[in-house]
């Protein structure tokens, strides 16, 4: 309503609270009549006059807020607003003097128009609404205040002689101030740890790890003071405290996190108190304690006195003063209130700057060369992308972490908008808003909850709850909800997704202008048109402009993590519901739970699993939306990614990402990791850091063609998948799932029905999971069609690296691999064109025992192939469709055919990667670890004129012996006449390095001979059996070095685990290695939908090349292939020079056969002799190695 209508009673009340600026300007122009400023009689227009209620809705709105901080000021629960009265506005076209608007306000004015009347109609509800709201807020406010009066912050002493210490300084006179109360109490503090100390165990410094309840803890009180609830902390603390068994559990650590949040508020009463507390459990106060008693006096201005004392106290105590400085993490903020205390005491004192140590360097003999000193030549390689780019780049990706999510467009194809589409979706965007509203509603019920089993002193959910903002969590659980497969999810896995979402959102770092001018900094490193000062890598340069990171925040435990998710899932199963009418059109109008709760049986085990009502499900198919949700984390940078500095900082901007993955709840990776000294992990950090420098590309012709077959119906024989329209269908007629119930079936036929009607779901559920990945990958495609992007990469517990966005990388399929080329091109020089070629009949699976003239020549045979394919890929002779990598084939062909037709082919700028595999790198590394002269020559460690092929090696050799069994008569070796070629025993030889069993080279064999059509499938059991028996015995002879080392390996893990210990080793490069396989504990989370039980754990830049890395398999520009290759040979044989099993032996000696503990144990025992029996080396040469062509080819 506008101000000119409220009258002359609020007209005194307004004009005090009216701010400064536009309400003057107002009465100026005569916005606000006789009522606010002087008459005016002039004629003011329908615009003015919109202009003039908008004017009128901000000064009631001030005036409610002014009446909102007054009743907050006097603690009032309720709110009352008075109505006002409001006089009707004059008819529109005649101007009404001020003394005529008071007339029509006291009886009888003119009639209104109806569209008038609507408008104020509309404003007062409105105003109406806007009062609700305030009074809403006010009455949480209210409520939270007299909660908060509720919490106890007054310590329960166990010790009396401080309980009644305590009594009589809290009725104290004046004179006895709460700063003079800590001095007297510091003083008489045990010295470190006495008395009671023993039962309640100090943890010191960031590096201490906390189990079990004790993390729990920690973590409820990191999480309260983020939140604001610094008093519920207190309490919680006080409730622990005052009870001998759970005061066990209390920590210095803990009793330092709150003294720290009381300190930095600046209320030294309540810090006091938890001295107190401090001191009744028998510990004695570190520098920690120090810096937030100082710190709170640096804030209260208190005089020197009281500080000296502390001061004196501190050194007493051992501890030094410059300690609080250089030994305690403090903000910059917290650094000055410190010394400002300090100086108070002692005006001279000079902060000691923190040491500034000489750089570590790695002195590994494989990287010793690396970071020697650098050349002034030698520059790290650039980017193609100037600094004003990269600067843009970096906003952009800040924008997308800072948001949590990135919303992309499907690239399913778009249905006709019938009017059931339309209809599905308008249902939907009403769901929706009714959920949404609904949520907000369950979510704060069940903070209330939460909050009041925290007010009882228990640890609850409440301060977890409040680390996002309700809008964040209505948005997470919604998105939950839509991405939820048709078949349902497991509650423990969804529980256990919702939480770690929870945690990796919780703090976005408030750093970011900081992070930004940093960022800038470093980008002069990569910038095409910028300099430094001198060469260094990514890592130095990071590191080299600002001070290292702040302590690393720990994990929640899993516990805690588990429980938020369920919580949060169960909020959502209460919340969502839907009409029955969409299950039943005729049922009564009802509401009915879109999620359902079920068991199922997975694996022979039983487990709850959350699934979305079919209704919800065709509801979601036939509206067919657009819109596909991935978390930050999930997609490719658009900016290069941090370099990696630490086993916890580097990768995303704002999002915390460690290093090495490993099992949620296991920490003993990350414990290995953070006790390693830093410049032992140099080699691994910095290798990370240049397989995320890489920057990336759509290839836009591939995914074009993907994206028609998609749309169409798919094409597995190419590795797209087909829509769910062209999976099997349940049996019709007699062999329909019902068909089991007719009286005339017979059990066996029964049993057949139930088996076929299994495979059908199961191809079914198989084919709608590879739609999915197929999805989610070509929908990131298009959506960075255009964009140069990144993929920053971390480590699984062997060191093997992985990119960090799960759903697009090169790692994936041949699809997958085919969709991306670099971003940065490279001239093709004067034999890059040859090796495309030779890159091309790799792909085709052709020519492998062929030398590297020879590939080249036959793609000159098939340039006529190779040239159609590139212009008619769908229409013409389709000649790569053949090729083993068919997709990746398709894009050489179209990259061959530009050059070819290049002016001048050396100069034409390739993206495309070339790739050098191993020849079965597992092997090699085997037969170069014994210097096993025959193994070697199998695996291309040997120079040759043509390439060795193990694979068809141990197929001739199984071959041998399966011609001298099918002569003595045994019917197997007779069945696989013609069968045993390379594709069968391939995947066993690979992997047979790695550990695998004879059990699971079984499995793989019996899969190979299943896709051979013209084998009797009667005897695939009985001939995988034969063949993998076989193939262990041709490995056996092949390679008798590397078995021998094989089985020494083998033999000491076993012998290990015997000790009760986890196996550990380090690698040459110096990173620590643990196999996750460790003893769990239990934890039982209790209530709700389900009871839930979750364990957790007790315990090349130099030579300027473009490359990344797929495991075994190398990649780089065309013409930068001949410099890898060199480089790759070099690092192996510098790599296996080292003394590897003899290095192995010792530290395995050092680290398990050393305690004197048990050194009498007879697994000890037999572990040392083992260890000490390294495997002898043959006789083979390295150096070979640097003159064979075929090594990686």
């Amino acid at each position: 309503m506008s101000a000119v209508r409220w009258g002359r009673g609020a007209a005194g009340f307004g004009r005090a609270l009216w701010p400064a600026g536009p309400p003057g300007l107002l009465a100026e122009e005569g916005a606000l009549g006789g009522v606010w400023g002087r008459k005016r009689s002039s004629t003011a227009s329908p615009c003015e006059q919109d202009r003039r209620k908008d004017w009128g809705h901000a000064e009631l709105l001030e005036v409610l807020k002014a009446r909102v901080r007054q009743l907050q000021a006097e603690g009032v629960a309720e709110v009352t607003v008075k109505r006002v009265a409001v006089p009707r506005a004059p008819e529109a076209g005649g101007a009404q003097p001020a003394r005529q608007a008071k007339a029509g306000a006291e009886g009888a004015a003119p009639a209104l128009s109806s569209r008038w009347a609507q408008k104020l109609d509309n404003d007062q509800r409105l105003m109406e609404k806007r009062k609700q709201r305030l009074e809403g807020k006010l009455q949480k406010h209210v409520e939270k205040v007299a909660w908060q009066k509720q919490l106890r912050l007054e310590p329960r002493l166990l010790s009396r002689k401080l309980a009644s210490q305590l009594q009589h300084w809290e009725q104290g006179t004046p004179r006895s101030p709460w700063e003079e109360q800590l001095a007297q109490l510091l003083q008489e503090a045990p010295q470190r740890l006495g008395g009671k100390a023993a039962a309640a165990p100090a943890v010191r410094g960031p590096e201490s790890r906390l189990e079990g309840q004790q993390q729990r803890l920690l973590s409820f009180f990191e999480c309260c003071l983020l939140t604001g609830h610094l008093p519920l902390a207190h309490h919680v603390l006080v409730t622990h405290h005052s009870k001998s068994q759970q005061r066990r559990l209390l920590t210095l650590s803990m009793y330092n996190m709150v003294m720290l949040g009381w300190a930095r508020q600046g209320s030294f009463k309540e810090l006091t108190y938890v001295f107190f507390m401090l001191k009744d459990a028998g510990l004695a106060p570190d520098l920690r304690s120090y810096a937030a008693a100082l710190q709170c006096m640096g804030r209260l201005d208190q005089d020197a006195g009281t500080i000296r004392r502390c001061l004196k106290q501190m050194a007493q105590d051992g501890l030094q003063l410059q300690g609080l400085f250089t030994a305690v993490p403090l903000g910059a903020e917290e650094r000055a209130e410190l010394l400002r205390a300090v100086r108070k005491a002692k005006p001279s004192f000079t902060p000691p700057r923190l040491p500034v140590s000489p750089p570590q360097v790695n002195t590994s003999p494989l990287l010793r060369d690396i970071y020697a000193k650098q050349d002034p030549a030698v520059s790290y390689p650039r980017l193609h992308l100037s600094l004003k780019e990269l600067q843009g780049l970096f906003r952009r990706q800040l924008r997308v972490e800072m948001a949590t999510t990135i919303t992309v467009e499907s690239v399913e194809k778009v249905p006709l908008l019938t009017k059931e589409v339309l209809h599905a979706r308008k249902t939907l965007a009403g769901l929706r808003s009714r959920w949404k509203t609904a949520l907000y509603q369950e979510l704060q019920e069940t903070k209330e909850s939460e909050a009041h089993a925290a007010q009882e002193g228990r640890l609850s959910l409440f301060p977890y709850l409040c680390l996002l903002s309700e809008k964040e969590v209505v948005g997470m659980l919604l998105q939950t909800l839509q991405a939820l497969p048709a078949q349902g999810e497991s509650l423990l896995f969804l529980a256990h997704e919702l939480g770690l979402r929870v945690f990796k959102r919780k703090q976005l770092r408030n750093e970011v202008q900081e992070l930004e001018q940093r960022y800038s900094e470093y980008l002069h490193l990569l910038a095409s048109d910028t300099q430094v000062e001198e060469p260094c890598l990514p890592r130095q340069r990071w590191e080299a402009l600002g001070e290292t990171e702040a302590p690393h925040e720990q994990p929640w435990p899993t516990s805690v993590v588990v429980q938020l998710g369920k919580q949060l899932a169960e909020v959502l199963v209460r919340a969502a519901r839907m009409p029955s009418s969409l299950a039943a059109p005729r049922s009564p109008a009802t509401l009915i739970p879109v999620l359902y709760h079920v068991y199922s049986f997975r694996s022979f085990r039983q487990i709850g699993i959350l699934k979305p009502h079919p209704a919800f499900t065709q509801l979601l198919e036939t509206a067919a939306e657009r819109t596909l949700t991935f978390e930050s984390t999930d997609v490719p940078m658009l900016c290069p990614p941090l370099p990696w500095t630490s086993p916890h900082s580097g990768a995303f901007l704002l999002s915390p990402t460690k290093m090495m993955r490993s099992v949620e709840g296991s920490q003993q990776h990350q414990l290995l990791l953070e006790r390693c000294p830093p410049a032992e992990l140099h080699g691994a950090l910095d290798a990370l850091t240049q397989l995320g420098n890489c920057a990336w590309r759509v290839n836009g012709r591939v995914l074009d063609l993907v994206l028609e077959l998609f749309n169409d119906k798919g094409c597995p024989r190419l590795g797209v998948p087909a829509p769910p329209s062209e999976a099997p269908r349940p049996p019709e007629g007699r062999q329909a799932p019902k068909g089991c119930l007719l009286p005339e079936v017979s059990p066996a036929e029964k049993a057949e029905m139930r088996r076929e009607l299994a495979r059908r779901l199961k191809v079914a559920r198989e084919m709608q999971s590879l739609r999915a990945d197929a999805l989610y990958r070509l929908s990131l495609a298009q959506h960075l069609r255009h964009c140069v992007f990144w993929l920053p990469h971390n480590m699984d517990f062997r060191g093997r690296t992985y990119p960090c966005s799960p759903h697009f990388n090169h790692l994936g399929s041949d699809l997958a691999r085919a969709l991306l080329e670099f971003a940065q091109g490279r001239p093709l020089g004067p034999h890059g064109l040859n090796w495309l070629k030779i890159h091309l009949v790799n792909l085709t699976g052709l020519k492998k025992r062929e030398s590297l003239e020879a590939r080249r020549d036959y793609a000159d045979e098939l340039m006529e192939d190779i040239l159609d394919s590139a212009d008619r890929p769908m229409t013409g002779r389709k000649w790569w469709m053949e090729a083993d990598e068919p997709w990746q084939a398709l894009a050489c062909c179209m990259e061959v055919a530009r050059a070819v037709r290049a002016p001048d082919p050396t100069a034409y700028v390739s993206h495309f990667p070339v790739h050098q595999d191993g020849s079965c790198n597992g092997l090699q590394h085997y037969a170069a670890l014994g210097r096993d002269g025959a193994g070697a020559a199998s695996v291309n460690l040997l120079p040759s004129d043509l390439p060795q092929d193990v694979y068809s090696e141990v197929a001739a050799q199984v071959e041998v012996f399966r011609r001298q069994d099918a002569e003595q008569g045994v019917r197997v070796a007779q069945m696989l006449e013609g069968f045993i070629g390379r594709k069968v025993v391939k995947q066993t030889v690979m992997t047979v390095v790695y550990g695998v069993t004879r059990y699971g080279g079984r499995l793989q064999i019996e899969k190979r001979l299943r896709e051979i059509h013209d084998f009797p499938q009667d005897f695939v059991w009985e001939a995988s059996h034969y063949l993998v028996r076989q193939v262990f015995n041709s490995l056996q002879e092949m390679f008798s070095g590397t078995r021998s080392i094989q089985r020494w390996l083998t033999e000491s893990a076993r012998l290990i685990s015997h000790t009760g210990s986890a196996v550990e080793w380090v690698t040459p490069l110096g990173i620590p290695i643990v196999q996750p396989y460790h003893r769990d504990s239990k934890v039982m989370i209790k209530g709700g939908l389900q009871s839930l039980t979750v364990s957790s754990s007790v315990d090349t830049s130099q030579k300027g090349l473009t490359f990344v890395s797929v495991h075994d398999c190398f990649w780089t520009h065309a013409a930068d292939v001949a410099v890898m290759n060199q480089v790759c040979r070099e690092q192996f044989v510098r790599l296996h020079s080292q003394p590897i099993l003899h290095n192995l032996s010792r530290f395995l000696i050092k680290r398990f056969c050393s305690d004197p503990r048990t050194s009498k144990s007879v697994w000890v025992s037999r572990l040392m002799d083992t260890l000490l029996s390294v495997p002898k080396a043959g006789t083979f040469n390295l150096e070979q190695v640097k003159r064979s062509t075929y090594f990686f080819s």
